[in-house]
């Protein structure tokens, strides 16, 4: 049984880049924590009915993947920025001491999206291996509306290197994805359930298996 970490700047990035991974962890029996960096407020113009389905719909996801403990830092969505690492970095510290995952999932390095940025430099800064002894894995996943547009520079490029059959479990996924349901769109919107079966078939054809989830494998340790 390992403890493995999720992290998302939004929920839906974990379904999206991690969704199928997620439900074969705790097929295996896994212990699945989920940590959340933003979230939605009505000071911030939406409305208190979004902001109470917001609240369910990671609730409900939550419950779909089989996460054991759900941890949001609550931080108001598009506001993240290197000024908010001071106070983000000791919290995520507080999440992993207390979890110890053996596996992080975290989101990419040079995602378009800002809040995705500063939650990965945050999360990278928690993964010592003098202080975090129990880590074992870190791994970056894609996410569909957000890594595709990031800068198309090498130094920015996301080079998957490690790939997750997902096949028996792509289908569970879509369902929870559609839980997201104000998230979702037609193509060629980017987050269509069209363009995450594109994405899963793309990345299983690149390894022999029907559906795959792609990441890029930032340290392993074998011990």
């Amino acid at each position: 049984m390992k403890n493995v970490i999720v992290i998302s700047a939004h929920p839906d990035d974990e379904i999206i880049g991690a969704g199928g991974t997620l439900l074969k962890h705790a097929a295996n029996g896994d212990n699945i924590y989920w940590l959340i960096t933003t979230n939605v407020f009505e000071h911030q113009g939406f409305s208190k009915e979004r902001v109470e389905s917001r609240q369910l719909e990671i609730k409900k996801v939550a419950s779909e993947l089989g996460v054991k403990e759900t941890f949001k830092l609550d931080y108001p969505t598009m506001t993240l920025s290197s000024s908010t690492l001071l106070k983000m970095v000791p919290e995520i510290s507080a999440i992993f001491s207390k979890t110890k995952p053996e596996i992080i999932y975290c989101l990419n390095r040079s995602d378009a999206h800002s809040d995705h940025r500063i939650t990965f430099d945050a999360v990278m800064a928690c993964t010592k291996s003098f202080r975090y002894p129990y880590i074992k894995q870190v791994l970056m996943y894609e996410c569909i509306s957000e890594t595709e547009f990031a800068p198309v520079l090498a130094e920015k490029a996301f080079l998957p290197n490690y790939f997750v059959d997902i096949s028996a479990y792509f289908t569970k996924k879509i369902e929870i994805m559609k839980v997201y349901e104000s998230e979702l769109a037609e193509h060629p919107f980017p987050r269509s359930v069209r363009n995450l079966e594109a994405v899963a078939t793309f990345r299983g054809a690149s390894v022999g298996v029907e559906y795959a989830e792609a990441y890029q494998l930032l340290k392993f340790i074998d011990k």
